[in-house]
């Protein structure tokens, strides 16, 4: 008997941001030892001063420095911030929405829009676009769209739209809604903590942002919804429609499954409340109008009053001057809150919790990995050399160039590090403070970093969150792209428009 042979073919699998994230800080390493070290002046808020670099003697990086850059990521040293205060917000808000989950409250809320509007399910497009867009740009929502295609794919189907029509509801809305982030944990608040601002500086532009990118991209999914409506055909994926209607055809509810419960709403109104309670926080209203000091005296009336300010606590800190000590507190003070009102046992609760807090620790950690490649780079004492080159580069580029470079710039590295927060913590060091060279506000460039990021995130094939709709939907990764193109090129023009205009206002 022959022996027959086995050809294994081995195909290239994309690393993990893990691994990509070390792999860089072993080049940086290697880098520190033929980049000439440098050092700028800084003033006593710890910003660089432009025009005052100077060489000094270089500082090597060894194996010992690559293995302990993670670690110094996470809990600081004397020349960089560590990730601890971002990386424990990170677990808590997913402990929060572990908790939130749990209740199947978000599951619910959506499926009643859709029960409510049977009939009238192309104008559930805008709508529900907007929510998804709210869900991204507040807390970074993706993942959890994978539960609502079930749900969205059979009702678009049947009602005469596609597969494609149910994705783009969710998907791009999620997506666009990161994209224009406001105040999201994972990429706004990764960024403004690497550059020590707050996450509300710049808060208002990123709104403008968030309704300009929503608009375009409703425009497109309803167009395209429309189109198909009249003339079937037009589909990108009318040539697989017998089999969707067949794979995708609408289960039969009871009425107990049909309906949303009262704990379930009022879960709901506090989910809501949570994260406005986080903007009012975060929002440095003081710097946007000297005279609105409302806040400020109530804070100073709660904590003065005899009783009041005891039982509230004397140390409790204005709506306005929060960061991420507070916003931490805020998520584990809501989370406990939403288990009393749902009635959830304590053992139920502990366990959302934990499992939350699980869901998001590779992010956690991530955020200190990635800290790590600045921690070799200030060790290194190349930061400043690399600053020097940048300011040098920069010195004949107007502002609306290097903020629509930095727009390209993170476009392409993020196809590099799929993490959001871990492509914030590698790169924002660096190119905050060459935005501070070209004059350029670090809270635009935090939003040209957010476009980049998320404009990727709409088409890559490393994203879970988008092969995943794919899988659910039966639909070919390049069939997505086909049907994307044009929103893809319609989204670059405004968002370069938009920061052009926005660097020089």
């Amino acid at each position: 008997m022959g022996m027959e042979k086995t050809v294994k073919k081995h195909k290239f699998k994309m690393p993990s941001a893990f691994t990509i994230l070390f792999i860089i800080i072993v080049i940086v390493a290697i880098l520190s030892w033929i980049i000439p070290a440098g050092k700028y002046s800084t003033d006593s808020g710890g910003n660089i001063i432009a025009h005052t670099y100077r060489t000094v003697k270089s500082n090597p990086q060894g194996l010992w420095d690559v293995f302990m850059a993670p670690v110094i990521g996470m809990v600081g040293d004397d020349k960089t911030d560590g990730a601890i205060s971002v990386s424990l917000f990170i677990l808590v808000i997913g402990g929060f929405l572990g908790v939130v989950n749990k209740t199947r409250a978000l599951d619910e809320g959506i499926s009643s829009i859709v029960r409510k509007y049977k009939g009238k399910e192309k104008q559930l497009i805008p709508i529900l676009m907007m929510l998804f867009a709210l869900g991204g740009s507040t807390y970074g929502m993706a993942e959890e769209t994978i539960a609502f295609y079930p749900l969205l794919i059979p009702v678009m189907i049947g009602v005469g739209f596609d597969s494609i029509v149910a994705v783009a509801i969710a998907l791009i809305g999620s997506q666009v809604g990161c994209l224009a982030s406001t105040v999201n944990p994972f990429a706004t608040g990764v960024a403004s903590q690497t550059l020590n601002i707050s996450p509300g500086n710049g808060l208002l532009s990123r709104m403008l942002l968030w309704l300009i990118v929503v608009g375009i991209s409703i425009a497109y999914v309803y167009h395209y919804a429309s189109k198909i409506e009249k003339d079937p055909t037009k589909s990108f994926v009318y040539h697989q429609r017998k089999e969707d209607l067949q794979r995708f055809a609408i289960p039969e509810r009871t009425e107990d499954e049909a309906t949303i419960t009262g704990r379930q709403k009022a879960v709901l109104w506090l989910f809501g409340l949570t994260f406005v309670i986080m903007i009012l926080g975060l929002v440095p209203w003081s710097s946007l109008n000297q005279h609105f000091t409302f806040f400020d005296h109530l804070n100073t009336w709660i904590t003065t009053t005899p009783v009041l300010g005891t039982i509230f606590g004397k140390d409790a800190v204005a709506l306005g001057t929060w960061y991420f000590n507070e916003i931490t507190m805020l998520f584990f003070l809501m989370s406990v809150i939403i288990m009393f009102v749902y009635h959830m046992k304590e053992s139920d609760y502990i366990e959302a919790f934990m499992s939350g807090m699980g869901d998001f620790l590779s992010v956690a950690i991530i955020v200190a990995v990635a800290r790590g490649i600045q921690v070799i780079m200030n060790n290194g004492l190349i930061s400043g050399t690399i600053l020097h080159w940048g300011e040098l580069g920069l010195a004949h580029l107007s502002q609306s160039i290097f903020i629509c470079l930095t727009f390209v710039f993170y476009i392409l590295m993020s196809f590099l590090i799929p993490s959001t927060s871990g492509l914030a913590a590698a790169t924002m060091g660096i190119i905050g403070p060459m935005g501070h060279f070209a004059h350029v506000s670090s809270d635009l460039v935090i939003t040209a970093y957010q476009a980049g990021s998320g404009w990727v995130n709409l088409i890559t094939p490393t994203s879970g969150v988008v092969m995943g709709a794919m899988a659910v939907a039966h639909i070919n990764i390049s069939t997505w792209w086909k049907w994307i193109a044009k929103l893809m090129l319609y989204l670059f023009i405004a968002i370069c428009l938009f920061l052009g205009i926005s660097a020089i206002l």
